[in-house]
């Protein structure tokens, strides 16, 4: 099966040098350890997760903040919200720049979408991280290291994919996102050694497929 793949845009990026401690604290930044902020928003939430995820792997940065949009990148207040806004925080801003140039390769180069029938209407968010950062690896009460598939898809796709992809490898849920969730989708986050996660992506996908093409099946 080979999926076409919907990359995310990134919207905006920028940085604040020299933070207030207002914003800091209002954005879940510590003023005792960071002084600079991060913020990027982009078209693809989940992408943007993994990505500030892998931020944390090439700089000793902290996520504080980061939140989806209701209703999705379709529905956004303006021309640079997107459908997240996902901001770091570090002790100067070389460190921050670090890990926004890592977020910014990693939503360029490997987390995104893929489109799941021809016209794409219907879109999977299949993915695997090989090695979880100290993000998501916190937020999922996992370790940094651990392997985890992150799994996304409309709500019927998602809720029969998450069922195929159970039964399909050698997992465990770590997370289950029912609908509707901000972006009315659904996910789920799975872990297990990476064949096994990468098993379980496979599966998920598969199923997301199937159902595009066979919405009505109940007799």
């Amino acid at each position: 099966m080979i999926l076409e793949a919907i990359p995310p845009t990134i919207l905006s990026v920028r940085r604040i040098h020299a933070a207030h401690e207002s914003v800091l604290r209002s954005y879940g930044a510590d003023p005792s350890k960071h002084t600079s902020l991060g913020l990027v928003t982009c078209d693809q939430d989940d992408s943007t997760y993994v990505a500030l995820d892998e931020a944390t792997k090439h700089a000793p940065i902290d996520v504080v903040f980061a939140r989806s949009f209701y209703a999705g990148a379709n529905h956004a207040s303006g021309r640079l919200s997107g459908e997240i806004l996902g901001v770091i925080a570090g002790p100067d801003p070389d460190t921050v720049e670090e890990g926004l140039m890592a977020l910014v390769r990693c939503l360029e180069h490997d987390a995104c979408f893929y489109s799941a029938d021809d016209g794409a209407t219907i879109a999977v968010f299949p993915h695997v991280i090989t090695s979880l950062g100290y993000y998501l690896s916190e937020e999922a009460g996992l370790q940094p290291g651990d392997s985890m598939a992150y799994l996304v898809a409309p709500p019927i796709e998602a809720t029969i994919a998450f069922d195929a992809a159970m039964k399909a490898a050698d997992v465990r849920l770590v997370r289950a996102f029912t609908p509707p969730t901000q972006t009315n989708y659904a996910a789920a986050w799975l872990t297990g050694i990476l064949t096994e996660c990468q098993a379980a992506a496979e599966a998920y996908a598969e199923a997301v497929v199937e159902v595009a093409r066979r919405p009505w099946d109940f007799r």
